[in-house]
This record gives C-alpha cells, structure tokens and sequence, in this order.
C-alpha cells in the first residue's frame, strides 16, 4: 500500500467512526470522537425535524432515538438532498412498524 492508500483508509475509518459508530482508528481519542459523532447527529437530527416536522410531531418523543438509530445505520449520501434522505427515514419508519403508511384515497373525477 502506498502512502496514498494509507490515508484514504484512516480517512475512511474516521468518517466511520463519526457517521455510523464504528470503531475509533488507532491514534485518535475515543472520547472526542464520540462526542463529534454525537454533534454531527444532532445537527442532522435538527435539520430533519426542521425539514419534516409532521414527522416529528407524529413520533413525539421517539423521534430523537428513532432517528438517530436510523442516522447510524443510514449516512446521508453524497448528491442525496436532504429531503430525499428523509424519504428513505419516512420509508424505514413505514417498514419497521414506527408509523403507519399513509392511506391512499383514490378520487373518482366527475365528468360533466
């Protein structure tokens, strides 16, 4: 391995350890680490509750745990926009049973 190759992989078992809970490479305090984790997922955390209150509200309580549970297992994509990313958040709640899925009301167009 090069150089080269060597930072990318520490590079990568940071941005790890931040996003997703994995371990904290060799060389860096634990400590500090957790609690930038922790910051980061807080702001992420806060931007999804600005962006999609009707979420927030619906999940009271759960939606801090929730989201953060989903937010350690789900990094947000390069190029994804946040909204979109909530969409995947929204779609995960709908699968393990946090949340109902919405009905669907078909309206039958009247012709006159």
């Amino acid at each position: 391995m090069t150089t080269r190759d060597d930072l990318a992989a520490q590079q990568l078992a940071l941005v790890r350890a931040l996003l997703t809970d994995g371990p904290v490479p060799a060389g860096f305090d634990a400590h500090r680490i957790g609690v930038e984790a922790a910051a980061l997922r807080s702001k992420r955390r806060s931007i999804a509750a600005h962006l999609r209150p009707d979420l927030a509200d619906r999940l009271d309580e759960l939606f801090g745990p929730l989201f953060d549970t989903w937010a350690r297992r789900h990094p947000k994509p390069v190029g994804l926009s946040f909204r979109a990313d909530l969409d995947r958040f929204e779609t995960w709640l709908h699968d393990e049973g946090h949340l109902e899925r919405p009905r669907r009301r078909w309206w039958r167009s009247q012709a006159r």
